[in-house]
């Protein structure tokens, strides 16, 4: 699929980098769609055929596989893309449950549009776990997001949003499994801060996160400079991870900084994600016990009402990892589960014990309770 030829460098690097990380292709979401992890919002799709009714039916045919292929690198971790090839061959069509335009144009022989496609969210699921491919569904919680330009070398710093931070608002920063907020700069952060904060300094982080009045909150600042051709990103603060400390050098082609801009964005939004699905992982038991074949339980769940029940159901029946759930018997105090985990018992109580629940096993019965 090539890139749409149309005004805003953000689609035209969207259409470049399509399969370069899990963020690309995933652009700024309908104000009108509920943000989920399983659409993939605004993205580019274009075709040249004999007719415009063609090309508009093998832009979308294309669309919908090459946004498919971006969603499976956006939930699925790094460590383990190799998988992926387990499932090249599947064809994304089978699980759009809609599509919608966002903006579309043609000629007699040309289609260019973005559109997004929102995926059936038990469907994917239950390809990657028949495939034995792990993933990470869950998003986190919601990061506020400030990007600075520093002035490089004949590049003014900007005030407010600016290039860079239009850039950053032009992504999917709803649908993405690592919410953000994207803020502008306030006038009243001193660039004793910044600096501060990029050196890991605690107290830097704590008073600019008491500024914007949030937990969390990261820094994106990028540097230019086009007579060495260069472009320097680094993200700091604290995400929903943790503390981060980030940067990476790009190359200015061309002199091209905006699509040099929209190539790092992309990457940073890219490395957010991976950290967060790095960290599930591992709260999962690691790339191997997700992938390992699904291991039969039955649970006996214990509550104190019917609405701490209904909680329950619902955490169990949602939770990554979980196949086959189903509920067999219910009491006024206790409910009869079964299900199929990864990793079996223990790596489904190390899961749960996270959130504040205790999984444990009394003589061969596993018992779920709430941890006091």
């Amino acid at each position: 699929m090539g890139y749409c030829r149309r005004s805003g460098s953000v689609v035209r690097a969207a259409g470049r980098l399509i399969g370069v990380v899990g963020a690309v292709g995933v652009f700024a979401a309908s104000a009108a769609a509920e943000p989920s992890p399983i659409t993939v919002a605004n993205y580019p799709v274009q075709a040249q055929a004999k007719d415009a009714v063609t090309a508009k039916k093998i832009a979308i045919e294309d669309g919908q596989n090459a946004a498919f292929r971006s969603l499976l690198k956006r939930l699925v971790p790094v460590g383990a893309y190799p998988m992926l090839d387990r499932v090249k061959s599947v064809q994304g069509a089978r699980y759009i449950e809609g599509t919608s335009v966002r903006s579309e144009q043609n000629s007699s022989t040309e289609y260019y549009a973005s559109l997004d496609f929102s995926f059936s969210a038990k469907a994917v699921r239950d390809l990657l776990q028949r495939e034995g491919v792990p993933y990470v569904d869950t998003q986190a919680a919601p990061v506020t997001l400030v990007p600075v330009t520093a002035g490089g070398p004949g590049v003014p710093a900007e005030q407010g949003l600016g290039k860079w931070g239009n850039v950053w608002s032009g992504l999917d920063v709803t649908n993405t499994i690592t919410p953000l907020k994207v803020a502008a700069r306030k006038p009243s952060t001193a660039p004793g801060t910044l600096a501060r904060l990029k050196q890991g300094q605690a107290a830097a982080l704590r008073g600019i996160a008491a500024e914007y009045g949030v937990e969390r909150i990261v820094v994106a600042e990028a540097e230019a400079d086009p007579t060495a051709g260069k472009l320097k990103v680094t993200l700091s603060g604290q995400d929903a991870v943790g503390p981060i400390m980030w940067s990476q050098t790009y190359k200015i082609i061309d002199g091209d900084v905006d699509y040099a801009m929209e190539y790092a964005a992309v990457v940073s939004l890219g490395v957010l994600e991976g950290r967060w699905k790095l960290t599930k992982a591992r709260d999962l038991g690691g790339i191997g016990a997700m992938a390992g074949p699904a291991s039969p339980l039955r649970i006996s769940v214990l509550f104190g009402s019917p609405a701490e029940w209904y909680r329950l159901q619902q955490q169990l029946s949602g939770r990554p990892g979980v196949q086959d759930f189903q509920v067999e018997a219910v009491s006024a105090r206790r409910a009869e589960v079964a299900l199929r985990f990864p990793g079996g018992g223990q790596q489904l109580a190390n899961a749960l014990a996270r959130e504040g629940f205790s999984l444990t096993n009394d003589g061969g019965q596993w018992v779920l309770r709430k941890s006091y």
